[in-house]
């Protein structure tokens, strides 16, 4: 299975599926009815947020390399097997109608 990291509100990949929000807050002064026609996400699942520690070096954010060092630490996060089970079960869910 592929997951892919975006950040909320940047351009689609023209590949890719449901976009998942993972963010611990939805955006402020978006109705929900455009988070999706925003690019923020198609479905908001909390739960797989980052950890307030990664979120907080999150919002120090400057440098593609800042950024892939986010990724890289959000992914290893993501990795636990409570995460990785969920991914799993919206990975499969996501290859069969009417799960």
């Amino acid at each position: 299975m592929a997951v892919r990291v975006a950040r909320p509100g940047t351009d689609r990949n023209p590949s890719e599926g449901t976009r998942i929000g993972t963010v611990r807050r939805p955006p402020r002064g978006v109705p929900k009815a455009e988070f999706a026609m925003r690019n923020w996400y198609d479905v908001w699942f909390p739960k797989r947020a980052p950890s307030l520690e990664t979120m907080k070096r999150a919002q120090a954010i400057e440098s593609p390399a800042q950024w892939a060092a986010f990724k890289k630490k959000y992914r290893a996060e993501m990795s636990t097997p409570d995460a990785s089970h969920a991914i799993e079960l919206l990975a499969t869910s996501s290859h069969h109608a009417g799960f």
